[in-house]
C-alpha cells in the first residue's frame, strides 16, 4: 500500500518548529499521530540535513523503553544526549505513559536548543488536560481520521467505489489495509469497544458502563440531531430506566468528547450574534465507527452525508456551527437552520447538506435559510448527486459531495 498522503498537518507541523513550544499531537486513537513524527516528520528534518543524532525519537511503549517511563530516567536519558549548541529535535510517542510526564516536559523547555513533539491519546492524555497542564507552554496540533482527499490517495478504486467505502467504513488509516468487508467490520468494533470505550471506563472510573454504552448507541442513531443531557434522560425514563441522574448522563457525555470520539456543534444565531447554548448537535469523529456501533444498520445518507461534510469542515481549521435563523410568519415567530455556519479569520460560509435537489419545491426549501441572512458571505449547497459546480439564479453555489471533499478550494469556486 502506497504512504497515505498527509501534507495537511505536516505543513502545521513545519509552521510551528522551533516556536518555543511543547507541540502537542492530539486526536483519537490510532488516527495517525505517531506515523505524522515518524516516519513523516522525521523525513522531512532529515531533508533539512538536520543530523540524525539531533532527532531523538522515543517511543515510550515499546519494552526497550520501560526504564524511560521514570521521569527522572527519561529526563536524564535526553539531557545526556544533548552535546551540543545545535538544535536537537525531541519526539516523543505516547508520553503520557511517563509519570509525571507534565513536569518533565515543562523541565525541557528550558533547554534553549530542544525543540518538542509529543504525542498521547489514551485514558490519560485528553483534550481537558492539554488545557490544563499546558496553558500557554503547548501548540496543539489536532489530527483527525483520514480525510476522503487522504483516503483516495492511496485508494485504488475509482472515485464513485471510494467514497462509498468512506461513508460506510470512514476514514481510520488501518482500514486502507484491511482486505474483505468483514475484516474492515471487525476491527471498527474492536477498536470501539477494546480501544476507546476501554479508555473512557479506566480513565474515569465509570461505574454505569451500560449507561455509556446506551448513551453512544443514542448519539450514534440520531447524529445531526439537536439534543441535550435533558433530552437524553427523557430517553432512558421512558425506556423504564430511572435510576440515573442528569449529571451523570452530563459526565458521561463530556468523556465522549474528551476522548475525541465525537463533537459538539453548537448553534449560532447569526441575526441575533450569539450563541444558543442548549439544545446542540454531536456529529462522530469517524463515521465508520459510527456505523460499526449501529452493526451497518441505519445508513441514512442524509445524515451521514452531513456528518461528513462536518468533519471536512473542521479537517479544513474552520470554526464550525450549526446556523439558527429568526423569522416571522404570519405574526408567528420561528427559528429555521442553516446546517453548517464556518468561520476561519474573515472569510465565512453558510452551507446547507442534501442528497439532492429533484424538484424546485426542494430547491426552495433548501435555498430559504440562506437567502434570509443579509450578508453577502458566500451561500453553499452541497448535494450527493452534484457533477459539476453551478450558481443558480439567487446566486447560490451548488456543488456536489465528491466535488467539495476533493478539491481544498471547494468553498471558493
Amino acid at each position: 500500500m502506497k504512504r497515505i498522503i498527509r501534507d495537511n498537518y505536516l505543513n502545521k507541523i513545519i509552521s510551528k518548529k522551533e516556536n518555543g513550544l511543547i507541540k502537542i499531537i492530539t486526536g483519537i486513537r490510532r488516527c495517525g499521530k505517531s506515523f505524522l513524527l515518524d516516519p513523516i516528520y522525521k523525513e522531512y528534518l532529515l531533508g533539512l540535513g538536520i543530523k540524525e543524532n539531533h532527532i531523538i525519537k522515543i517511543d515510550l511503549d515499546e519494552r526497550k523503553n520501560r526504564k524511560l517511563l521514570n521521569p527522572d530516567a527519561l529526563d536524564e536519558y535526553v539531557r545526556n544526549l544533548i552535546v551540543d549548541k545545535d538544535i536537537y529535535y525531541l519526539l516523543l510517542d505516547e508520553v503520557q505513559k511517563v509519570e509525571d510526564f507534565e513536569s518533565v516536559l515543562n523541565g525541557f523547555l528550558h533547554i534553549n536548543n530542544l525543540d518538542i513533539y509529543v504525542t498521547g491519546s489514551n485514558s490519560k492524555f485528553l483534550s481537558s488536560d492539554i488545557v490544563t497542564e499546558f496553558r500557554g507552554r503547548g501548540d496543539e496540533i489536532r489530527v483527525y481520521p483520514l480525510s476522503f482527499s487522504e483516503f483516495t490517495s492511496t485508494s485504488e478504486d475509482n472515485i464513485e467505489e471510494a467514497f462509498e467505502q468512506y461513508i460506510t467504513y470512514g476514514g481510520m488509516p488501518r482500514i486502507l489495509a484491511c482486505n474483505s468487508e468483514s475484516e474492515k467490520t471487525q476491527y471498527l468494533k474492536q477498536l470501539l469497544e477494546k480501544t476507546y470505550i476501554a479508555d473512557i471506563v479506566e480513565r474515569n472510573q465509570v461505574k454505569r458502563v451500560d449507561i455509556l454504552d446506551s448513551i453512544i448507541n443514542i448519539l450514534a442513531s440520531s447524529i445531526g440531531s439537536l439534543t441535550n443531557p435533558n433530552k437524553l434522560l427523557n430517553t432512558f425514563i421512558s425506556n423504564g430506566v430511572k435510576d440515573i441522574s442528569i449529571n451523570t448522563i452530563s459526565s458521561y457525555v463530556k468523556y465522549l468528547e474528551d476522548a475525541f470520539l465525537i463533537q459538539k456543534a453548537e448553534r449560532y444565531d447569526i441575526k441575533g450574534k450569539k450563541y444558543i447554548q442548549t439544545p446542540y448537535k454531536f456529529y462522530f469523529t469517524d463515521i465508520g465507527i459510527r456505523n460499526s456501533r449501529l452493526n451497518f444498520r441505519q445508513q441514512e445518507e442524509t445524515h451521514i452525508m452531513e456528518n461528513i461534510i462536518y468533519n471536512e469542515l473542521l479537517y479544513r481549521g474552520y470554526n464550525v456551527d450549526v446556523g439558527v435563523v429568526s423569522i416571522r410568519e404570519l405574526d408567528v415567530r420561528k427559528q429555521i437552520e442553516i446546517d453548517f455556519v464556518c468561520n476561519q479569520f474573515s472569510k465565512r460560509y453558510y452551507i446547507q447538506s442534501t442528497l439532492s435537489l429533484p424538484t424546485r419545491e426542494k430547491t426552495i426549501q433548501e435555498e430559504r435559510p440562506l437567502l434570509k441572512v443579509n450578508d453577502n458571505f458566500k451561500k453553499i449547497i452541497i448535494t450527493k448527486d452534484t457533477k459539476k459546480h453551478w450558481v443558480n439564479e439567487e446566486g447560490i453555489t451548488v456543488i456536489g459531495i465528491i466535488e467539495f471533499l476533493l478539491n481544498k478550494n471547494s468553498l471558493d469556486l
